[in-house]
């Protein structure tokens, strides 16, 4: 009407008259395209969107017009492949119109999987750790190097995905602070800078549970999950496609459901930032204005940002930190074996100590100083560790930590529940075929304890009350530190003996075995050999040989001996502990005994002050001595454990006054334990058992 109106007041002048001309043919084209449109095409009265499932079939393969959803992942120990799996299932359940895929991105070709891809029925959800300094999982290389070009490729345009939908999980730990989740916050800065369309916020998650936003990276994994489906449930993301609009014919009023596009927070911006509960999400917001249909559902998130925000509070006034086990850390220990004590402890069989139990001998520890295994406990007043070794035969199911944070069980507590679960533990094997009724009555009563199940043992606040309760228990104390904490083991109250794990004996290859959270990780390395050379009491280097990491730099490793002087030096091979996806070690990465035995003689060569006094050839590990327990031409290896405590009660007692050395309880080491001798360290009162087809259920 108004088209009519604008005609015949213009009509009277030369360009009226064209205009009346030009306008007439646009009235005409109008008229005849929009009667032509109505014959013969039918527009779609439905918005595909999550919300509307009339759109959507379940179909094996998702057609032109469904929506479909792909999880990548890349994962270096298989979390992010069993968080993929697990996002599937629940996307599965609760929209079963929904195509779902999982995708391993070590299997994935980007430049010949997007180019095929309908991008605007697409969701996809990247799943990706960051593995050790700031790169990502080996599977993910390629992906990775992929997405960064193009992004920052001007000849690339900017636009390549363009209509694509995505989310993002980033994986990683909060200790490695430069490099914490880096490859997660790569992957969406790159995919936004190509167009593509946040859907939510990055998942941040965390594992390290102190500083995990919900308690541990399963909390922080579900947090996000259940915020993702709430997005698909409202479908609060941008369209999939423009649909024409028939406002005319439902009288004025838009037939097709809002569109609401959010804009969520870039990770380049701030890669920390997390929204609130979806505190904005699905609110349609012009000139800082909110839609009224909105209204409710602002006041809705508020109420719950407010909560929220008050149980934050309230937790930082209490400041009670979190328990250091997770339940599902917990459950996964469990089944490895383990008897947790309280939040942060556990106990554990050695499986030297059920073969003692049958006479089949004992352990390395055995031939060289004298333990009985069938009485040695195996514990740790901590699981968390400062390391992630590459031979870490606990495929790092520990946490990891640089200082404690962590919910703290009393010694006293821990003591006893160790005590106990051990005890349970050999009362197992009452009757088993094989086991001696006179080793059963033994194990029930531990003389030693191995302070060396996982983790790093010294971090422990109350370590030194521990220790002293073993003690007065008349157990004997054998504790093994990563070297990471100089100052625990300069406070450390006189052990049996300790350890310290010399892995690597120049910073670069410390840094690739050991793979440290401290940043001055080589200085702490450093000061803690310093710490050990004064220690008073027996002290031990334990170098464990990976071929291929550490076998070649004598020089360097006769340097740090006479820094930090120990008494002793244990040189083991690695033990394969099977397929790790947190490491790359193979059977080839094992020394046979023959090169162990090779390298020890090379390093003896180059310490005049040290001999090779036993060898536990079982065990592949051999024994290097300072010369001072050589008396009479007789190796002095063994301890005397009562006069161990002896001495140490009247150290206690005097308050430090009376002091002792290693050499004050040292005792004289059978024959059969020296090197060279025909045993080759194993005790001739005990069965050799040998394997055959048939795999030792006993462990031994």
């Amino acid at each position: 009407m108004s088209l009519t109106l604008w005609l015949l007041g213009n009509a009277y002048t030369l360009p009226g008259v064209v205009a009346i001309v030009t306008g007439g043919l646009l009235l005409w084209l109008i008229l005849t395209l929009g009667k032509h449109n109505k014959d013969t095409i039918k527009v779609p009265d439905v918005d595909v969107t999550i919300a509307t499932n009339d759109a959507v079939k379940n179909t094996e393969d998702a057609g032109e017009d469904e929506l479909r959803l792909k999880v990548f992942y890349g994962t270096q120990t298989g979390t992010a492949k069993n968080f993929s799996e697990e996002l599937q299932k629940d996307v599965s359940q609760s929209f079963p119109e929904v195509h779902t895929e999982v995708i391993n991105l070590k299997d994935f070709d980007p430049e010949d999987g997007f180019p095929e891809e309908n991008l605007a029925n697409l969701i996809c959800v990247f799943i990706i750790s960051t593995y050790t300094d700031g790169v990502p999982p080996e599977g993910a290389t390629w992906f990775c190097k992929w997405l960064t070009e193009t992004a920052d490729d001007f000849r690339v345009q900017k636009t390549l995905f363009q209509g694509l939908r995505f989310g993002v999980v980033a994986l990683g730990n909060s200790l490695y602070k430069g490099n914490y989740n880096k490859i997660g916050k790569e992957v969406d800065r790159c995919l936004h800078q190509l167009s593509a369309k946040r859907i939510t916020h990055v998942g941040l998650i965390d594992e390290n549970v102190s500083e995990s936003k919900h308690g541990g990276k399963e909390a922080d994994f579900a947090s996000w999950k259940s915020h993702f489906l709430d997005v698909l449930a409202e479908g609060t993301f941008p369209p999939l496609k423009d649909h024409a609009c028939e406002c005319k014919q439902n009288g004025g009023k838009c037939s097709n459901k809002k569109t609401k596009e959010n804009q969520f927070e870039s990770s380049s911006d701030e890669s920390d930032a997390e929204p609130i509960d979806g505190a904005t999400e699905g609110v349609k917001q012009s000139n800082g204005l909110v839609d009224l249909e909105d209204l409710g559902k602002v006041v809705s998130s508020m109420k719950k940002a407010k909560v929220r925000r008050q149980q934050e509070d309230e937790d930082k006034e209490n400041n009670e930190p979190r328990e250091m086990v997770t339940p599902l850390l917990r459950q996964s220990l469990e089944k490895q074996g383990y008897r947790l004590i309280g939040s942060h402890s556990g106990v554990k069989l050695c499986r030297w100590t059920k073969s003692m139990l049958r006479g089949r001998g004992g352990c390395y520890k055995h031939t060289f100083y004298g333990i009985e295994s069938h009485r040695c406990m195996e514990t740790t007043p901590s699981l968390a560790c400062a390391n992630k070794c590459v031979f870490c035969w606990r495929h790092h199911t520990n946490p990891v930590g640089t200082e404690w944070r962590w919910k703290m069980n009393p010694a006293e507590e821990i003591f006893e529940g160790a005590i106990k679960n051990h005890t349970n533990l050999i009362k197992q094997f009452k009757g088993v075929p094989g086991v001696q009724p006179e080793r059963f009555q033994e194990g029930l009563k531990p003389i030693h304890c191995a302070l060396s199940l996982v983790g790093e043992p010294i971090m422990y606040p109350e370590i030194n009350k521990f220790v002293t309760m073993l003690h007065n228990d008349g157990i004997s104390s054998f504790l093994v530190t990563n070297a990471q904490f100089p100052e625990a083991i300069r406070d450390l109250v006189p052990v049996t003996q300790l350890y310290v794990s010399v892995d690597a004996s120049t910073k670069e290859s410390l840094k690739k075995i050991d793979r440290p959270l401290f940043k001055d990780f080589w200085q702490r390395f450093l000061d803690s050999l310093k710490e050990l050379g004064d220690k008073g009491q027996r002290t031990v280097y334990r170098l464990t040989l990976v071929k291929s990491f550490n076998t070649t730099e004598l020089d360097n490793y006769s340097e740090l001996v006479k820094l930090g002087r120990p008494d002793f030096i244990e040189v083991k091979g690695v033990t394969y502990c099977g397929e790790s996806k947190a490491s790359s070690l193979t059977m080839e990465n094992v020394p046979w005994h023959e090169e162990v035995v090779n390298f020890v003689k090379q390093l003896t060569d180059r310490l005049p002050d040290y001999e090779i006094a036993a060898e536990h050839e079982h065990s592949n590990c051999v024994l290097i001595s300072h010369k001072k327990f050589k008396v009479d031409g007789v190796w002095h290896t063994w301890i005397d454990y009562p006069k161990f405590h002896k001495i140490n009660n009247l150290y206690t007692d005097s308050k430090g006054a009376e002091k002792f050395t290693a050499v004050d309880y040292m005792a004289p080491t059978p024959h059969w334990a020296v090197y060279g001798a025909r045993e080759q360290g194993f005790d001739p009162q005990e069965t050799r058992f040998h394997r055959k087809k048939k795999k030792d259920l006993s462990g031994c």
